[in-house]
């Protein structure tokens, strides 16, 4: 927690692996200790795109639900869950653009 009147930073944007699976359930995952997954158990990965130095990536993908993920070192990383469980999960709907905002907060400290 920042001190009084003192403002918190702004993330940085960073050049990273984007892996997007089918949708991946957290129970159907080996992770790590640390959270990063380490085994998706045979599921293969649809697209594997770099995020550029703004941090942004773009990517074509058929209509369906999938799961982005991040590769670090230790392993694959995402922060968001849903009320299923399933990974960092978007919609991707026909003929229309999907956005979604990842935070790599493994490190950081609050």
């Amino acid at each position: 927690m920042p001190s009084p009147g003192q403002q918190t930073p702004n993330g940085q944007p960073v050049v990273r692996e984007v892996v997007i699976y089918p949708v991946l359930n957290n129970t159907k995952v080996k992770s790590t200790p640390e959270g990063f997954v380490e085994s998706t158990n045979g599921v293969k990965p649809v697209k594997t795109v770099k995020s550029n130095k703004q941090g942004r990536f773009c990517v074509s993908l058929p209509a369906g639900q999938y799961s982005v993920l991040i590769r670090e070192p230790k392993g694959l990383y995402a922060n968001i869950y849903d009320g299923q469980n399933n990974i960092n999960p978007i919609t991707v709907e026909k003929n229309r653009l999907s956005q979604t905002s990842l935070e790599i907060t493994h490190q950081a400290a609050f």
